[in-house]
């Protein structure tokens, strides 16, 4: 049986708004789970909703196999850290951390016991004796997940933990907490809108929109099989590129390009005559110039992005545009034509109605 149970949990507020729909998922023990989507899609309503934050509109919330709709922040043993840190200004460090073994009566020595050893853990030992207006925003970070896993419960839920820190910090903190986790063998949920820090996390995501989850995979799952287009768009740093067109016999046309369906291995077309289909590939996949088993693109470069390992190609190929993402040494001049190529294998299809892969 799985730790955490959400069965048809649905989220309603008084003035009828819908936040979370009939949403399902089952966590094991130890699992680091991230919930990812854009500001407004129900992640972090859900994620209060575990806490015992939020009530539940119905549905049924199971730790371990039993109901805990009912059962408040404390008796759910889950222990959360926030967007804003949430320290106490006025204590030290050493005090931050200690103020919920301390609230709990835990003896003075275990307290100082297990303040040392989740310092030496976050890499706070130097700063014990430091008041949270003296510390960095990485260093106020820590100190909030410190005084989450030192109370050692079996559950961490995190909100945005990383979108007040610079770019560099939060790469420095996602390595920390993912180490954190390896350590504690806690189960975690972790709430963000940036699908990096999704990737390089999670055991499993969990994509949202509009209130309903996505398919649930893992980052390589959701990566290379997305099962729709929200999900292949989303996931994937620069996002898919997707260009619409309409199937004719066998044939998919987009504006002036056609492409013959069966080189897609699809040999039966007839089932998809005259409906619309959406072709997309990853802007890693794409080549400049021309290659066997691809399908050419003739395009004119409207602008490129410098980014160090690679370069950002933005190109314009008749009424449709695309990103490629390109060696920095084979990067094309501003307003040039050229040609790129997408190998067949490469090529994602999906339904022009319902946006499902097909």
């Amino acid at each position: 049986m799985a730790y955490l149970t959400l069965k048809n949990i649905n989220k309603i507020y008084p003035n009828g708004y819908h936040a979370v729909h009939n949403f399902n998922l089952e966590i094991e023990k130890g699992e680091f789970i991230v919930f990812v989507g854009s500001s407004g899609c129900g992640k972090s309503t859900t994620l209060r909703m575990i806490a015992g934050l939020e009530d539940i509109s119905s549905g049924d919330f199971l730790i371990d196999g039993k109901r805990a709709n009912e059962l408040g922040p404390r008796q759910r043993e889950v222990a959360m850290v926030f967007q804003s840190y949430a320290l106490y200004p006025q204590m030290s460090v050493y005090d931050n951390l200690a103020f919920s073994l301390m609230l709990q009566g835990v003896d003075e020595d275990v307290i100082e016991k297990k303040v040392l050893a989740t310092a030496k853990i976050l890499g706070l030992t130097d700063y014990l004796d430091r008041m949270p207006r003296a510390l960095s925003g990485g260093q106020r970070q820590r100190v909030a997940v410190g005084r989450a896993i030192i109370r050692k419960v079996g559950i961490f839920l995190m909100d945005e933990p990383l979108s007040n820190l610079d770019a560099k910090q939060r790469v420095t903190m996602r390595s920390e907490i993912t180490q954190i986790h390896r350590v504690t063998g806690a189960t975690t949920i972790y709430v963000t809108h940036d699908q990096t820090e999704a990737m390089t996390m999670a055991d499993r995501i969990v994509v949202m929109k509009e209130g309903y989850i996505q398919p649930v995979g893992t980052p390589r799952e959701l990566y290379f099989s997305p099962a729709n287009v929200f999900v292949a768009g989303f996931i994937g740093e620069p996002p898919m590129n997707f260009i619409r067109g309409t199937v004719r016999d066998g044939k998919l046309s987009f504006g002036s390009n056609t492409i013959d369906l069966k080189l897609l291995g699809r040999t039966e077309t007839s089932s998809y005559e005259g409906k619309e289909l959406i072709f997309g590939f990853r802007p890693e996949h794409a080549v400049l110039g021309s290659v066997e088993d691809a399908y050419q693109f003739s395009c004119r470069v409207e602008l490129t992005e410098m980014l160090g390992d690679n370069t950002n190609v933005y190109v314009a190929s008749g009424e449709d545009n695309a990103i490629l993402k390109v060696d920095p040494h084979d990067t094309p001049e501003m307003d040039s034509d050229t040609v790129f190529s997408v190998p067949f294998s490469k090529v994602y299809l999906f339904d022009g109605e319902t946006e499902e892969v097909i």
